[in-house]
């Protein structure tokens, strides 16, 4: 679980600083656009924190009840660091406890609590369905083919080291689309039992690029991402 009040410390902190005292004198005034500031960051950080504590539950007992021995005990972190592009993630600690990253670049572009819960379930929705794993064996699986191709056609150490790098990139790369469409489907279900409105949701992809079709992309079209929530929220 989060420590939700350093967690709204470290948002208003990042979003808005207010100007201190002098050393002698009055406090100075707050501008108005810092007041603007200190004001929006409140909103985003009190959304976060609403969003955080009703999906994480739902997300859990979906995990528990879709799996069998895996670490359902998701911990919800923030990246702190400014200026970075909006961005949220999957992965494991040490001790193979799912965690769900999202940084302050993403927290403060959401438009609305349905656009975090969604990004929320999805990137639950990536641990429960097991696609770390997946693709750490799709990976494998690319380096050693690669590699073993270019050992045959007589390459050196170094050949077979760029092709077994090669090999892990495409394997990785083999599954990356339908995993993030099951994603979406999954995240569609949890977001929703969690009384957001997911397609609503989805409309964050609006404001991405789209990566389009490309042969071996990381992510499917955003048409394609939000065809299959639309379906999935259909289907409830």
């Amino acid at each position: 679980m989060v420590r939700f009040l350093p967690l709204l410390i470290l948002l208003l902190s990042a979003c808005a600083q207010v100007p201190a005292p002098g050393p002698t004198g009055p406090a100075t005034l707050e501008s108005p656009r810092d007041a603007a500031l200190r004001q929006e960051a409140n909103r985003a950080a009190r959304t976060f924190v609403e969003v955080v504590e009703t999906v994480e539950p739902v997300a859990e007992r979906e995990c528990r009840a879709r799996t069998t021995g895996v670490n359902c005990d998701f911990q919800i972190v923030v990246d702190d660091r400014p200026g970075q592009p909006p961005n949220a993630f999957q992965t494991e600690d040490r001790f193979g406890r799912p965690v769900v990253a999202f940084n302050l670049g993403l927290i403060a572009q959401a438009r609305n609590a349905d656009e975090l819960a969604f990004v929320m379930g999805h990137e639950a929705a990536h641990h429960i369905q097991g696609h770390l794993g997946k693709t750490r064996e799709s990976a494998t699986v690319g380096a050693v083919i690669f590699s073993g191709i270019a050992a045959i056609s007589g390459a050196d150490e170094d050949g077979i080291r760029s092709a077994e790098q090669l090999g892990a990139a495409v394997g990785a790369r083999s599954f990356s689309k339908e995993f993030e469409l099951e994603a979406d489907q999954l995240g569609t279900i949890i977001a929703a039992r969690a009384g957001y409105d997911p397609v609503r949701g989805a409309a964050f992809f609006a404001r991405i690029p789209d990566p389009g079709d490309r042969f071996l992309g990381s992510h499917p079209p955003n048409a394609a991402r939000l065809e299959i929530v639309r379906r999935t929220a259909a289907g409830l």
